[in-house]
């Protein structure tokens, strides 16, 4: 193995240029690292935090073996080349060999559904890997990868005299990351951008170290050149990214798949796509008036907005969440409908945007909102998860008209998630609403699985009087074949229509027969496709075996001879992790669940890391105490007091006194941790310990399934009152 001398470490002026570069490069490669596998390693998009948490892992290793002459630097090269061949070998056997199939969770009869996973059958495969396993093997990749960087981390805190000034160095090395990666973001940069930029800084300190060779400078070129590699050579692809996905289209078929996961298809009116006129011929044929202020969330490259514009609607609201899926839409839908002069385009999150409107509409349409992605790696919530709550459908309620109509469709996967999703609407609106599942079934038990099927939500009783007095309606697979036909006078000769098929619809009888169907969701535990508070079988499996696999490395990376880690800063890790949380998941909640609230949060944790630093500095005798009671008072009150209670009234109500609570922790939490490392003996391996800390905060992360969000701050309370009694090792 490469080995460095000790001796001829960094000076005091390249120590704090190191500690700048290592804490932008560090930030910069993980952001970089958890876009790319999250779209390259099939479903891994479900499971970001495994990224962060390797990253995290990794820089902790790194740490703890800042004093082995073993330079771990040197072998990034060879890690990153092996960590990368293997993304592309499961992913060239994926693609290439249809018995090749990965077991998410068992989504047959799963306690947590993951959209997208369930079309090759593992119980028909000739080759199941669970995905823990996977998720095991890239999280020791990962970190392996990282473990050089957190070595030459904990090299330059030990060479900077100052520590809490070298911990500011690294902060603001931190901020120019997220400033940089976000960048990137806005121009859609592809990854070869983002890992040509991460490993020229690489190759600087290899270069710097002078472990700089000509065969670990071409391995760092192929690994870069890994990150451009495409399997599909037809040319009809065109491959961009999006702040949230990789975004391919096929330009052949319109098909639009997201992370290897097909996602959406722009269907030409005339061919096809029967489903997105549904509501409107309802409205129609039950004789109500054309809807004329329409809202689609979720408008995705444009299907819904040409059905509706078919029926006489005066003004379309379109929300969507991604740039590039807009932007295709626009451009690249046969029909144009981004081109009409009634749909005004948002670019925004749909909550955000139902919570911000003053607008009343007539129908609002959750159309297909079904992301493929987590929202960050720091919570298992996902895009959309925040329209589906109670709260949300009272702010859909609030901005319907007095006889409006809310309307939801997608392929929900489970009995149980429509009926909680159709029982939370009854709750909301006072009537119960129409499940009309398509092929149409009598009846809709909870434990069953389920296809396509729409909610329509409100208390207009036109629609429902219609199938009561009427019965069912009929509905032709081609759209235009429905224009001149009332669906509910059943077609005397279906074979008389000229191309398509009529199906029949009716609303289902819904029976209960699972748990799952009675939990309600709430902005506090948004979780809709998960079965009940639980912790998922898959997510304790996948704790286990990361924790184990954790403590392997941090043993095998810890100081030679008698050690044990700091306990004070292992727990400050773990509770400042679940503070993280608690942040993205109310700012996603105040703001929007959009990649530029992440950044922002992200952003303003890091000022207040940086501010609390030069606090200290500036302050030196700062009492510890004080800063504890300042922020468990802070976190207590966050748990006394919902996040529903904040989501009306003015702007000091409604954001400022939500984001002080949110936020306003970070900051004792910043000037207890900078207050501890400023007079620790051995910076490299307190720096260590609290990284390795943060690891079990973003494994606790998973009991807010089981707690929620709110009394998950307990967990964090708890950690911080730990790390209050733990002495701390002063130089």
């Amino acid at each position: 193995m490469p080995t460095t001398n000790l001796a001829d470490g960094p000076n005091q002026r390249q120590a704090g240029f190191n500690l700048f570069l290592v804490g932008f490069l560090i930030l910069f490669l993980e952001l970089a690292c958890i876009r790319w596998f999250s779209a390259k390693v099939v479903f891994l998009q479900f499971f970001t935090n495994i990224v962060l948490l390797a990253a995290f892992l990794g820089m902790s290793c790194g740490c703890l073996a800042a004093r082995r002459t073993t330079n771990w630097l040197a072998l990034f090269p060879g890690l990153a080349l092996v960590t990368f061949a293997a993304v592309v070998t499961i992913m060239m056997l994926y693609s290439n060999w249809g018995q090749f199939a990965v077991d998410v969770g068992h989504q047959a009869s799963p306690q947590e559904v993951f959209f997208g996973t369930e079309y090759r059958n593992p119980d028909l495969a000739k080759f199941v890997v669970p995905i823990e396993a996977i998720a095991g093997l890239f999280f020791v990749l990962i970190a392996l990868m990282f473990v050089g960087l957190g070595q030459t981390l904990g090299r330059a805190f030990d060479a900077y005299p100052n520590r809490v000034a070298g911990y500011s160095l690294n902060i603001g090395g931190s901020l120019a990351g997220i400033v940089g990666f976000s960048l990137l973001s806005f121009a859609q940069a592809p990854p070869v951008v983002w890992f040509g930029i991460s490993c020229a800084g690489i190759v600087y300190l290899l270069y710097q170290d002078k472990a700089l060779s000509l065969l670990r400078l071409a391995t760092i070129i192929v690994v870069v050149g890994f990150t451009a590699y495409y399997t599909d050579r037809s040319g009809s692809h065109d491959i961009r990214w999006s702040p949230y996905y990789a975004v391919d289209l096929n330009k052949s078929n319109g098909v639009i798949t997201v992370n290897s996961i097909g996602h959406q298809e722009m269907m030409p009116f005339s061919e096809r796509g029967s489903s997105y006129s549904l509501i409107h011929l309802l409205q129609k044929h039950s004789g109500g008036a054309p809807f004329k202020d329409v809202m689609i969330i979720g408008a995705g490259s444009g299907n819904d907005l040409a059905h509706a514009l078919r029926f006489g609607v005066e003004r379309i609201d379109a929300v969507e969440i991604d740039p590039v899926i807009q932007n295709i839409g626009i451009h690249n839908h046969p029909d144009k409908p981004y081109q009409d002069p009634r749909v005004v385009p948002h670019l925004d999150d749909g909550r955000h945007f139902l919570r911000t409107t003053e607008r009343k509409y007539d129908l609002v349409v959750y159309a297909l909102v079904d992301s493929l992605i987590l929202h960050s790696g720091y919570a298992n919530i996902r895009l959309e998860s925040y329209l589906f709550t109670e709260q949300a459908f009272q702010d859909v309620r609030r901005v319907l008209k007095q006889d409006g109509v809310f309307v939801m469709y997608n392929y929900y996967r489970q009995g149980w998630i429509v009926q909680r999703v159709a029982e939370m609407a009854k709750q909301v609106f006072g009537c119960d609403p129409l499940v009309l599942p398509l092929p149409y079934k009598e009846t809709l038990t909870s434990s069953e699985a389920v296809g396509f099927t729409t909610i329509i939500a409100g208390c207009n009783p036109r629609i429902s009087t219609a199938f009561r007095d009427r019965g069912q309606f009929w509905l032709n697979s081609i759209p235009p074949e429905n224009l001149a036909v009332d669906g509910f006078e059943k077609p005397q000769d279906k074979a008389a229509a000229q191309h398509g098929d009529w199906v029949p619809l009716a609303p289902a009888k819904l029976v209960v027969d699972n748990e799952g169907a009675k939990q309600s969701t709430s902005d506090d535990w948004p979780f809709l496709y998960v079965s009940g508070r639980l912790i998922p079988d898959l997510t304790v499996r996948s704790m286990i075996l990361l924790g184990v696999l954790g403590l392997g490395l941090v043993y095998l990376f810890k100081p030679k001879g008698a050690w044990r880690p700091n306990n004070r800063m292992f727990f400050l890790g773990a509770a400042f992790m679940l503070l993280e949380t608690k942040a993205v998941v109310q700012m996603a909640l105040l703001f929007g669940s959009t990649w530029l609230v992440n950044s922002a949060v992200f952003f303003t944790a890091l000022l207040l890391i940086l501010a609390a630093n030069l606090y200290v500095i500036k302050v030196p005798s700062t009492r510890l105490a004080r800063h504890y009671a300042g922020l468990l008072a802070l976190l207590a009150v966050s748990v006394l007091v919902p996040l529903d209670t904040f989501l009306s009234g003015g702007i000091v109500w409604r954001y400022v006194i939500p984001c002080a609570l949110a936020l306003g922790p970070m900051f004792f939490a910043g000037v207890i941790f900078a207050r501890s490392f400023r007079d620790e003996a051995n910076p490299d391996q307190a720096f260590g310990s609290n990284i390795a800390g943060s690891v079990i905060g973003g494994l606790a992360e998973s009991c807010s399934t089981l707690l929620g969000f709110r009394y998950l701050l307990i967990v964090a309370i708890g950690f911080y009152l730990l790390s209050a009694w733990m002495p701390s090792r002063k130089g």
